[in-house]
């Protein structure tokens, strides 16, 4: 008897700053797995809100790496480059209900300041032309200071950045990571967010949004991070090899021992399709190692 559908819906959101890596993929695979084994949705979104960073064809180079991999998408591509108005719908409501407010101040003042933002412009009521957005976080019942991640458990997070009034818009007029990436899964329905363990400081930021627009958090899990040498992860900043499109079969075996599932000698390893579907049947959040990152 087939399963019901579930209302489970996960999502891959990768940046197009460059090639896919081998912490890439195991970002991918871990969240394919998760909304797979429960017979749930899992999306793909480019997040292409920092044109400076970006790297032309990258986007498109994304996509046929992970269908390469047997990682194919349920539903339309979403870019954040494309999803503007809803970013301004939000910040208008933000800024009518006193939940943000524009500031002055430069990374300097606040890196002479000891590096945390200290709410400065919090009363002034400057114009919102040429100046950043940051949220009120004073308007939380109480600060996110922890939460609850399915892999690791409890999370505490530092208490003077719970307090931090973040950027939600940049003076450039670009939009902040933590207002894009909140609002797009909001509206895309995501209920867990599966991905790498860099993100744990971000999370208390995005939860806070959350609860300000009125929103159910999502569920969290938190992968280890592939590291070179500790403290130094795999990304393209660092310039990380791109995985092979060519013959990903390997790759594929490897980002799964690296989540803790060793495929077994009988099954079929010809296709990346079989080895997912073996994968699908025996994926266990408990056999992946409750690590922050792994040497490779």
């Amino acid at each position: 008897m087939p399963h019901p559908p579930s209302t489970y819906i996960g999502r891959f959101a990768p940046s197009p700053s460059g090639a896919l890596h081998f912490g890439s993929l195991v970002a991918a695979v871990g969240s394919y797995l998760q909304a797979k084994s429960q017979q749930g949705k899992w999306l793909v979104r480019i997040e292409d809100i920092d044109p400076p960073r970006e790297i032309a064809g990258a986007s498109e180079d994304i996509l046929l790496t992970l269908k390469a991999y047997g990682l194919i998408w349920d539903d339309d591509v979403i870019y954040q480059s494309q999803q503007s108005i809803h970013y301004e719908k939000v910040l208008i409501k933000l800024h009518q209900q006193k939940l943000s407010y524009a500031c002055t101040c430069t990374r300097k003042l606040i890196k002479q300041q000891g590096g945390l933002y200290l709410g400065n412009c919090r009363d002034k009521s400057l114009t919102n032309n040429d100046n950043a957005l940051r949220i009120n976080v004073s308007k939380l019942a109480q600060p996110i200071t922890h939460f609850y991640d399915h892999l690791h458990g409890d999370i505490q997070l530092d208490a003077q950045q719970a307090d931090e009034d973040f950027i939600i818009k940049r003076k450039d007029g670009l939009y902040a990571y933590n207002l894009a990436v909140s609002i797009d899964d909001i509206n895309q329905g995501i209920t867990e967010i599966v991905r790498g363990a860099d993100l744990l400081p971000t999370t208390g930021k995005q939860i806070s949004l959350y609860q300000l627009l009125g929103k159910q958090p999502p569920s969290y899990i938190h992968l280890p991070l592939a590291v070179t040498e500790p403290g130094f992860k795999l990304s393209k900043q660092n310039h990380a090899l791109a995985i092979d499109k060519q013959k990903p079969i390997a790759t594929l075996l490897k980002a799964l021992s690296f989540l803790g599932h060793e495929v077994p000698e009988s099954v079929d390893k010809r296709s990346c399709t079989t080895i997912l579907e073996w994968a699908i049947q025996h994926w266990q959040l408990a056999n992946v190692p409750k690590q922050t990152e792994i040497q490779i």
